[in-house]
């Protein structure tokens, strides 16, 4: 028999709560606020955006984040309720040092999309802290400034200007409460979050504990990682608990940042995922455990979870990817991270099959390697309803 506590039952509320704010909609992630997907396009195989568009308003996903300003992708998007975000390639970052390219790369990359085209924010380069091309890290800051200043210059001071950077700008990470950055990037770090606490833009990191896992699966224990139940980890100088790595990478960035001397920059998550195919030597890359860390992230963004040093704040997560990317170079898994396949069937099973409305035979199913996002709006209705019976009973039951 099931004994309920008290931790237990506020859960259950909460999910209750949720689940008749999530019956008001169709959408497969209606309701989560903080819960955003990578649009990567390193591909030859991948649907056009238009039919992009149609998969990520069927899935009612609001935010997504492409890797460069595709044209065709902000026309498209255009009177959409999709919010974007996009991106400045790291190969251009040294021709932005110039104010008035800056203000030529806005005028003509960003301007003619909007108001129509719900940009965010732009991100200026990817992991540039630590790309190996260290002649980047000089041009970083003077571009960040100058974008946003070439947007406040032309009325669009409400983008947000930052950049992505990988958990190796970090010197240590373990316990977060130790958290520090590389000493041979303090300087120019010093400059970027400066900028972000003059303008209140967040601190972005692509965090991958999949990565830690891989590197050493005797030593890290998997249920820790995919955020299954597990004892979790005690910061022995805060005394705060954490049940998965993800919010203890978070939380030792927030540490980082303040042992730089800043307060209030908010730390949010660009790139996390887990492939669902890997290498002989890719420890732990498979569809179960993509679906696992995909399916429990995703319980924790729908009650707008946040870490234990910020439990009141959500932590903003954009998953990584949309789509796997078949042009994508290095080992099979980087190949590998996508929900969906070009063809646009979900790559893993995600534990949910429903029945459509035109069919008593004929089933939509999320368990299913080859089904696709084709349900109408009604049948969209009964898998939330689903996924809401599956949530409340995995937690009622763990």
């Amino acid at each position: 028999m099931t004994t309920f506590t008290t931790t237990t039952t506020t859960m259950f509320i909460t999910y209750v709560f949720l689940g008749f704010s999530l019956f008001q909609d169709n959408g497969f992630f209606q309701g989560v606020e903080s819960f955003g997907i990578n649009y990567g396009q390193v591909a030859n195989n991948l649907p056009p955006p238009d039919k992009v568009l149609e998969l990520l308003s069927t899935l009612n996903l609001t935010k997504t984040r492409i890797y460069d300003t595709n044209p065709q992708i902000l026309s498209t998007f255009s009177k959409s309720n999709i919010e974007i975000i996009v991106t400045v390639e790291n190969e251009i970052l040294n021709q932005l040092d110039d104010p008035q390219q800056a203000v030529q790369w806005v005028t003509s990359h960003i301007i003619p999309y909007l108001p129509n085209t719900k940009i965010t924010g732009i991100q200026v380069g990817n992991e540039v802290f630590t790309d190996d091309d260290t002649t980047l890290l000089q041009h970083l800051v003077p571009a960040v400034i100058n974008i946003y200043n070439a947007l406040a210059q032309l009325g669009y001071s409400n983008i947000w200007v930052s950049t992505p950077s990988s958990l190796a700008v970090l010197e240590q990470s373990y316990p977060p409460s130790a958290g520090s950055f590389k000493s041979e990037i303090s300087s120019m770090m010093y400059q970027f979050l400066n900028f972000l606490s003059t303008t209140k833009a967040p601190f972005w990191i692509n965090a991958y504990p999949y990565f830690a896992y891989k590197d050493d699966p005797n030593g890290i224990s998997l249920d820790y990682v995919l955020f299954n139940p597990n004892a979790g980890m005690v910061d022995p100088n805060t005394n705060l608990h954490y049940d998965n790595m993800l919010y203890a990478m978070a939380d030792a960035v927030a540490f980082s940042i303040a042992k730089m001397g800043f307060k209030g920059i908010e730390v949010r998550v660009s790139e996390t995922g887990w492939p669902s195919r890997g290498d002989s030597n890719e420890v732990g890359a498979s569809p179960q455990n993509a679906a696992t860390y995909n399916r429990n992230l995703l319980r924790r963004q729908m009650v707008n979870q946040g870490t234990p040093l910020n439990p009141r704040t959500r932590l903003e997560v954009y998953l990584f990817a949309l789509f796997n990317e078949d042009l994508k170079p290095g080992p099979t898994s980087e190949r590998n991270y996508g929900l969906f396949k070009p063809d646009e069937s979900m790559t893993y099973n995600v534990g949910i099959s429903i029945a459509t409305p035109s069919s008593a035979s004929t089933s939509f199913s999320l368990a299913s390697s080859g089904s696709k996002i084709k349900v109408a709006p009604h049948g969209y209705q009964n898998l939330v309803y689903w996924m809401f019976v599956y949530v409340v009973v995995s937690i009622l039951y763990v």
